[in-house]
């Protein structure tokens, strides 16, 4: 037997079959139960929404042979021949190819006859715009006027190529794209109807490249099930796409995070010989982007198909705020550049470029902050005197004894500096205050603006490393407030700031960079300046 397409063979046959559009199947719902029946609609929309499946079932509530409802039985003579398509009272018109006004008055002559055995005479004219300016004013008057017995139902991709006096005689709906989770949970509906298992990530790329078009879905499922050979799988649906494996996207979310560049680029060249659609790969990472930026404002967040929450836990851990805003920022401007690149691969790596090299400088200084913190004496986060301003590097001088080679209690920025910890739990650390101890409870400030970096998995590992450090069990108490001490993540802030300072000043007092000034007029540009480390 031949075989039927999927959007065919599951075309939705009433309006509780509909998938979304539930604004559209409300009202034309209201009018047929209440009689107030207009007699032309105008459906408009993009592909594959439901515009000609809406109008279809519209025409079989008005005929149906049990009287006009919002629910035809779908088992009567007329139900059953509408669905066929061979309803004689149902005159359906392509519009594209009978632009002619002689085809328009050849279909309008019939107007005036009566049904052959419906209700109603309906003309489902599709793609309506494509009809001529003679071929619209011929249809006008009879669309003012039309028989009782005649009702016009239109279609079109493009209503603003209609004629405002076409508009004004139609009651205009507009059908939406429909979003990735409907097209997702129609097509698992229709796999678990077939007996087929599907992995929801490919549904979910699948819903993805439909964009908003159920039909186009259903299309793609086609081919992915010719592809392989009756399977829905995550690596065939890529495949089958020409995208790339999440992982390669992870990964290099994982080494932007870690500022690594030899390692970002050897992951890059990894990605060459798959020939990658760069374009793509872009749309992958700000969509990886965008979702840990969620996780960061909403913690609550719980991710999806193609992303686990722990990942983007991590992920939201291991970036800042500022460095994901401006990863994403780069990435969608890197997409937009794209065509104007040597080559796209060109492109793809200079974008990478530009995400490190902009990276804000207090999160190249987060990472490296128990180095760049001053010490201090007691149990709070005040800086000794002297801080890094005096003891720091670039300032001449030895580091100071810390508060633990002297024999003192460690401050909590030490503590935090000799802790073994991945790098979510070492941010959720630094952006901490210590309130105080209490026998084996230590309680915590998290500063609120951090708060995404709290989850039940790094309080354990926190609380499990300060106890291998101190010899007995930790129980944490984290409050979110304003800390009243310095954070080790503030502190290292402040010796940035402060080893800029110094580097400013140590330029403007060199002889050299003075004689370039008072010959040339020079200019120094104070966010060029970065100072050296020598350690």
């Amino acid at each position: 037997m031949a075989y039927t397409a999927l959007a065919r063979r599951w075309r939705p046959h009433t309006f509780a079959e509909m998938t979304g559009q539930e604004h559209v199947l409300r009202a034309l719902t209201n009018a047929l139960a209440s009689g107030r029946v207009h007699h032309a609609f105008l459906f408009s929309g993009t592909r594959g929404v439901g515009k000609t499946t809406v109008a279809r079932i519209l025409a079989k509530c008005l005929n149906c042979d049990r009287g006009v409802t919002a629910e035809p039985c779908g088992e009567c003579a007329s139900c059953r021949e509408i669905d066929a398509g061979r309803s004689v009272d149902l005159i359906e018109v392509d519009a594209a190819s009978r632009t002619k006004v002689d085809d328009t008055r050849e279909l309008l002559d019939n107007v005036q006859y009566a049904p052959t055995r419906s209700r109603y005479k309906v003309y489902l004219i599709d793609e309506v715009h494509m009809l001529s300016a003679h071929s619209f004013n011929a249809l006008l008057k009879t669309l003012e006027e039309p028989p009782p017995h005649v009702k016009f139902l239109l279609a079109t991709t493009d209503p603003q190529k209609l004629p405002v006096t076409v508009l004004s005689r139609c009651l205009q709906f507009n059908l939406k794209r429909l979003p990735i989770g409907l097209i997702s949970a129609r097509m698992k509906f229709i796999l678990d109807s077939e007996g087929i298992a599907a992995e929801p990530a490919a549904l979910t790329l699948l819903a993805q490249a439909a964009d908003g078009s159920l039909r186009d879905a259903l299309s793609l499922l086609d081919q992915l099930l010719a592809f392989g050979n009756g399977t829905v799988r995550e690596e065939d649906t890529r495949a089958m796409l020409g995208t790339v494996a999440r992982d390669h996207i992870v990964r290099v979310a994982r080494l932007l995070a870690a500022g690594d560049a030899a390692a970002l680029f050897a992951c890059e060249q990894e990605l060459e010989p798959l020939a990658p659609d760069y374009g793509d790969l872009l749309d992958q990472l700000a969509s990886l982007l965008t979702r840990v930026a969620l996780q960061q404002s909403v913690p609550a967040y719980a991710g999806d198909e193609l992303y686990e929450p722990a990942l983007l836990q991590e992920l939201a851990g291991a970036l800042g705020p500022e460095d994901v805003q401006l990863y994403y920022q780069v990435a969608i401007l890197g997409r937009r550049d794209l065509p104007l690149a040597p080559d796209p691969r060109s492109g793809f790596r200079m974008t990478l470029v530009r995400m490190l090299a902009f990276r804000p400088a207090t999160a190249q200084a987060m990472a490296s902050a128990p180095a760049a913190a001053p010490g201090g004496t007691g149990t709070g986060n005040a800086p000794a005197a002297g801080g890094a301003g005096a003891g720091g590097p670039g300032a001449g001088g030895a580091p100071p004894a810390s508060a633990a080679q002297a024999g003192a209690e460690p401050c909590w920025t030490e503590r935090v500096s000799m802790l073994e910890l991945d790098p979510p739990t070492r941010m959720l650390a630094l952006h901490c205050a210590l309130l105080g101890r209490e026998g084996g409870v230590w309680r915590l400030a998290l500063d609120p603006r951090q708060a995404s970096t709290r989850t039940r998995a790094r309080e354990e590992k926190l609380s499990e490393a300060l106890a291998r450090q101190v010899g007995e069990p930790v129980r944490l108490e984290i409050e979110l407030r304003e800390p009243a001490a310095e954070t080790p993540a503030q502190a290292a802030e402040r010796a940035l700031r402060a080893q800029l300072a110094e580097a400013h000043a140590s330029l403007l007092a060199d002889p050299l960079v003075q004689a370039l000034q008072q010959r040339f007029g020079a200019t120094i540009h104070p966010d060029s300046i970065r100072p050296l480390r020598t350690h």
